[in-house]
């Protein structure tokens, strides 16, 4: 058992250094990451494949493709609907690819307001 206050195992100074080295080089690798997912296309389609979407790791949908024989004049509903199934789909993989590399960089610990 340590004799004085603190951390056990970590003297004083150089390792408080070396911790704050390490957390800046976590926040320098989170951000590269981070700008790697934003840039990141993510595809889903919906309907058999009548409509595909592809969206960027920030949310922005960049594509819409509506196969013609999707386009039914007496069922607009069914093609809204597959259009907003394919946007869902394509927002949630890029959710799911940046909670994953996320993850992978902050051994799953949670820091809010980071990604």
């Amino acid at each position: 058992m340590a004799k004085h206050g603190g951390f056990p195992g970590m003297g004083m100074g150089g390792n408080l250094q070396n911790l704050a080295r390490q957390a800046q080089k976590l926040q320098q690798q989170m951000t590269e990451k981070q700008q790697e997912l934003e840039a990141r296309e993510f595809e889903a389609t919906s309907g058999g494949g009548m409509v595909t979407a592809k969206v960027t790791g920030k949310k922005q949908l960049v594509s819409l493709t509506i196969k013609p024989e999707a386009v039914d004049p007496d069922d607009v509903d069914m093609l809204q609907d597959m259009i907003l199934a394919a946007v869902n789909e394509a927002i949630k993989a890029a959710d799911e690819a940046v909670e994953k590399e996320m993850g992978r960089l902050t051994g799953g610990l949670n820091m809010p307001g980071l990604f």
